[in-house]
Parts: C-alpha cells; sequence; structure tokens
C-alpha cells in the first residue's frame, strides 16, 4: 500500500496496467466520448471504465475488444491487451523460472522431488488458490496442468516427503480434497507417485524438477533460498538423476505410497 501525505492508504497501481489504461483512455478522447458515454455503450458502470483507465483494475480480453471495437481503433486497444498479458506472464514466472515451463510442457518424461508442497502439476484449484496471489497466477498454474490430459502424456514420476501430506494448506476440506486427487492421479497409467519417510537422503538438498526430451537432452529446475534456478550443465543434471535414483530406492513403493495418503487422510483430515 502507498500512502498519502495526509495518512491514508491507498491501493498501489500496477505500472503496466497503468499503462494500458493510457491507451484506452487516449483512445476514448481522441473520439470524443466521455467515460460516462463508453460506460453506457460499453454496458458498464462508468466506474469500471475509470478503473481500467486508471490501472486499478484489469479487464478480460473480451472487454479490450469490446472497446476496441466500439471506439473503431482498428486493433490498438486490443494489441495494448495482448502487449499487457505477455508483461503479466514475464512477471508471473519468477525470472529464474522463464526458460522451464516450455521445457516442462514438451517433456516426455519428467522426475519431480517435493519436500514441501505437493508439486504444482498436481495441486488441486482449491490448494493452489491458498498458495498464489490471483486468479491469474491460479489460471496460470491451472494451464500448466493441461499435459496431464495431453495424449501422450509424458511419464511423470514423483516423490513426495511424508511431511508435505500433514502441512496444512487452507482448510481440512482443502487438504482432504488434495490428498485423494494424488490418490486419484497416482492411479492412472504412466503415473509414479511414492512418498518418502522423513528422513536424510544422501545428495538430496532441495526440491527438484529434471524435464527429459524427446531427444534425450535434459533440463532442471532447482529450488533456492532465493526462489530457484534452471540449469543444462552435465556435471548438476548428473548429480541431481543420482539424487533422484536414491529417492526412488528408498522411498515407499506405489502401492505403498497411496496406502500411507489414505491413512493420513482418515487420521489427519476427515
Amino acid at each position: 500500500m502507498l500512502v498519502s501525505p495526509s495518512g491514508s492508504a491507498r491501493p498501489r497501481i500496477d505500472p503496466d496496467l497503468a499503462g494500458f489504461g493510457t491507451v484506452v483512455k487516449r483512445c476514448r478522447e481522441a473520439a470524443g466520448i466521455k467515460q460516462g458515454e463508453l460506460a453506457e455503450l460499453a454496458n458498464v458502470a462508468r466506474s469500471y471504465i475509470s478503473h481500467v483507465e486508471c490501472g486499478r483494475t484489469k479487464c478480460r480480453r473480451d472487454f479490450a475488444e469490446r472497446l476496441d471495437n466500439t471506439l473503431n481503433t482498428r486493433g490498438e486497444i486490443v494489441q495494448a491487451w495482448d502487449d499487457l498479458l505477455e508483461k503479466i506472464k514475464q512477471v508471473r514466472y519468477p525470472t529464474h523460472f522463464v526458460a522451464f515451463p516450455k521445457a516442462e510442457a514438451s517433456a516426455d518424461q519428467l522426475r519431480v522431488y517435493e519436500n514441501y508442497l505437493v508439486y504444482g502439476l498436481f495441486q488441486t484449484e482449491a490448494y493452489a488458490r491458498v498458495l498464489l496471489v490471483d486468479d491469474d497466477a491460479v489460471a496460470t498454474r491451472m494451464k500448466r496442468q493441461s499435459l496431464l490430459s495431453r495424449t501422450p502424456r509424458p511419464m511423470i514420476s514423483v516423490v513426495m516427503e511424508e511431511s508435505v501430506l500433514y502441512r496444512q494448506v487452507g482448510s481440512k476440506e482443502v487438504m482432504r480434497e488434495q490428498l485423494e486427487h494424488l490418490i486419484e492421479l497416482s492411479l492412472r497409467e504412466g503415473i509414479f507417485l511414492q512418498i518418502a519417510r522423513t528422513a536424510y537422503y544422501r545428495g538430496v538438498r532441495a526440491s527438484f524438477t529434471i524435464a527429459t526430451q524427446s531427444d534425450r537432452s535434459e533440463i532442471a529446475y532447482v529450488v533456492k533460498a532465493t526462489g530457484g534456478e534452471t540449469t543444462r550443465d552435465p556435471s548438476e543434471l548428473a548429480k541431481i538423476s543420482e539424487a533422484m535414483h536414491t529417492l526412488n530406492a528408498q522411498s515407499l513403493n506405489t502401492e505403498d505410497s497411496r496406502a500411507l495418503i489414505r491413512k493420513v487422510i482418515e487420521e489427519r483430515w476427515i
């Protein structure tokens, strides 16, 4: 929040949203139309037009198209909206993560270790909504999950630390739904979910994902204290792969992992 000279707090304006709003305002004024008139033509409240122009809210693309048609800007407003979306996408993924979603989406094999939260591709919308800052971030995460229903789907091997099952995110209902979703996913062909008992595993330091491409090249994303980083370095990939082999060998098998998840649901989240 920003604080005005009078001491009252006011919402912080996103500069990218403000930039889009400036385009809308300029086009409206060029057409000789007042905010109230545009609101009536677009079938919205005048305050909504004001909020869009001031950068206090992000409109939908179909509304940008409506403004474009109403003001006859020949695609200028829609292009400004598309440019805004690209900037938002760059912010939505931290800079260290930007290169990884493409590798994840094109992979034919994903190997994952998670020691703190449920793996992002396995999160329910309710669970993700507790963790993420806004609807756009949730939508981005849900869109990533489309590869789970893709044909062919990548082979996915996930090891999650036992503590993830007990770490409450949201309500008991959210946790129960999330763990039931893990069981359902683990029954799908090509998805392997193992639970690692809370213990020391040699070479395992933090959560990571290895994305293997069809040409067998690999890229890894490793979580670090400052957020994380991607790497293609062969020596780093060798260490991460070795850690994954250790986890696969020493974790519960898939059947016993499902049994443990069911036990935690009954004992903790009912």
